[in-house]
């Protein structure tokens, strides 16, 4: 499959559903429901998800498409893929429901596992990411285009940059931060929403985002293709890259999203 030719459309398609995302997000109501597992959805997520799917479908008919909204796809048939379209319509629907801005359209092509593309558009910034396997990662923001890159560590070094969850920390986080601490004296540590934490670390703007709170594979996968187009890693907690659609569930291990893949915190 031709990545580049895929590109394009894929970044049009991502800006479609951003869009009918600020639609909603600009109304008093924002239609809010609640799923059986009590995580809310909204129009937005409804309507992104419409012009997402019938969109990728239309542009590759051959290959199946799991968003997030339409999950209930079983095991049985999903073992059977080997590339396919892992799409989170709207990541961060609390913080678009708390209209703090900090939400994303995330779309990934995944092939034999591994998200060999991946687009993340902000619709209320302009701002879009994307990487693709062999053709480097960018950014576009403001009608310009720049190539992105993971920044590499080096051993004498006491800064690092942590970004994590504003929703997910716990007991858990707070303990790793604290030996991380001893290890890194400058340490700095900033929070964020959405699939932008791995976005930060694909641009050179922190050095690791530790998840060690659940996730789905929606939520990961396209950043984890720009990730990884900058030079950098998604791993579970062994240092194993992380793979897609290898089980029943759809949840993810915790991970770490590394700038360096060197790096071992």
């Amino acid at each position: 499959m031709n990545l580049q030719v895929l590109v394009a459309p894929v970044c049009t398609i991502a800006r479609q559903a951003g869009a009918a995302i600020i639609d909603v997000y600009q109304r008093a109501d924002h239609g809010v429901q609640h799923k059986a597992d009590e995580s809310p959805l909204t129009a937005a997520d409804l309507a992104a998800h419409s012009i997402i799917t019938a969109a990728l479908r239309t542009l590759t008919p051959d290959l199946p498409v799991l968003s997030e909204e339409s999950a209930e796809v079983p095991w049985s048939e999903r073992r059977t893929w080997t590339r396919y379209w892992l799409v989170d319509p709207l990541d961060g629907t609390k913080e678009f429901i708390n209209r703090n801005g900090e939400f994303t359209v995330n779309i990934a092509l995944i092939d034999a596992g591994a998200p060999v593309l991946g687009v993340v558009f902000v619709p209320t910034l302009d701002l879009l990411y994307w990487g693709a396997r062999g053709l480097g990662a960018w950014k576009e923001e403001r009608g310009t285009r720049n190539a992105i890159m993971t920044r590499a560590m080096h051993a004498e070094q006491t800064q690092l940059r942590v970004v994590a969850s504003r929703r997910h920390g716990g007991e858990e986080l707070d303990a790793w931060l604290a030996r991380m601490q001893q290890r890194f004296p400058a340490l700095e540590f900033v929070t964020m929403g959405s699939s932008l934490k791995i976005c930060l670390v694909a641009e050179g703007r922190a050095d690791i985002y530790p998840r060690l709170a659940p996730t789905s594979e929606w939520d990961t996968a396209a950043a984890q293709g720009i990730l990884e187009a900058a030079g950098g890693l998604l791993t579970d907690l062994q240092f194993a890259p992380y793979r897609y659609n290898r089980k029943d569930e759809l949840l993810n291990p915790h991970f770490f999203a590394l700038g360096d893949p060197a790096f071992r915190p």
